[in-house]
């Protein structure tokens, strides 16, 4: 982490849940810039590398190509490839799967639901219309061939050793939509940092949420090979979640354990010991183990204030700490 995070804090991320497969996640305080470069490689990464299912070829009783037309069924080949793009399956395993649409003495409305479908897939949209037969003579049976996989599969990359399927362009991303904002955010007096927000909206089959994770982890994964060692560049400018709690840490147990003598009676100006006190700062020995950069952070804590509360405790003996 950037060494100013040690000043301004670890940064909260907090997810809303904006409907179904559908979440804002928060990030921040972030330093100046930082909003930018986290959302658009995570954004990139969302809508590329996130593993997804999809149909790669269908195979229709009795139709040799895409432009050919099934007896008693409203639409062509190529509409009902379209519409059974729009199903969402899941799969539970890396493995190719096969599922079946075979309907008879049936008309009307044909389903995504009537999808025949072995142990570990699943259709998550079983409402979606997928054609319609005119009347109960007629027949359809498809064969449909999925596949897990991530990014974007064209026709002329697929292998074929079947005459008879049709092959399909898979888009495999669940991933829907991905949206980020960056806008300014402060902590104390620093004004110039950002907030993050990411909207991300999926398909159902995978965790809108869990998604920014594998993002996360596959980013984290590539930026690795950069610093194999582990060993930071410039130590003095860099910083740890871990070091930033650590030392928060160390600061809360001291402060227990020294006598607690009220602010107040420093006698320092309103303005100045309302925000100290807003800050959390209620005790002279808080105030002692507190250095120069942690003080000016503080809301409506100005130059003035400052010497004030230097020169408060110079007539103690004691003085901030050095940053």
């Amino acid at each position: 982490m950037h060494i100013i995070q040690a000043e301004i804090g670890i940064p909260q991320v907090t997810i809303e849940k904006l409907g179904e497969n559908h979440v804002l996640v928060t990030v921040e305080p972030l330093p100046q810039g930082y909003g930018m470069t986290l959302g658009n490689a995570l954004r990139r990464v969302l809508l590329s590398s996130i593993p997804g299912v999809a149909i790669t070829g269908i195979k229709v009783d009795g139709a040799k190509h895409e432009y050919s037309v099934v007896p008693g069924v409203k639409d062509s080949v190529l509409d009902l490839i379209l519409n059974l793009k729009e199903v969402v399956f899941k799969m539970h395993s890396k493995d190719p799967a096969v599922v079946t649409l075979k309907v008879s003495n049936h008309s009307g409305e044909v389903t995504a639901g009537m999808i025949h479908c072995p142990t570990g897939v699943e259709v998550l949209n079983p409402e979606l219309v997928i054609t319609s037969v005119d009347k109960k003579s007629s027949s359809l049976e498809v064969k449909i061939f999925l596949q897990k996989g991530v990014g974007y599969q064209v026709v002329d990359n697929a292998k074929n050793g079947d005459p008879d399927m049709i092959l399909v362009d898979a888009i495999f991303s669940p991933i829907r939509r991905v949206r980020f904002d960056v806008t300014s955010t402060r902590v104390g007096q620093m004004t110039n940092l950002d907030r993050l927000q990411l909207e991300i909206v999926s398909n159902g089959s995978s965790d809108a949420s869990e998604s920014l994770k594998f993002a996360s982890d596959i980013l984290s994964s590539y930026f690795g090979y950069f610093n194999q060692t582990g060993t930071p560049a410039d130590a003095q400018f860099m910083t740890t979640a871990h070091d930033i709690v650590a030392k928060q840490q160390v600061e809360e147990e001291k402060a227990a354990r020294t006598e607690y003598t009220p602010i107040e009676i420093l006698n320092l100006s309103p303005r100045t010991l309302n925000a100290l006190i807003n800050g959390g700062i209620g005790s002279i020995e808080q105030l002692a183990l507190c250095t120069d950069s942690k003080i000016a952070n503080l809301r409506g804590f100005g130059k003035k204030a400052m010497d004030e509360v230097r020169d408060a405790l110079a007539k103690r003996g004691l003085s901030l700490l050095d940053d």
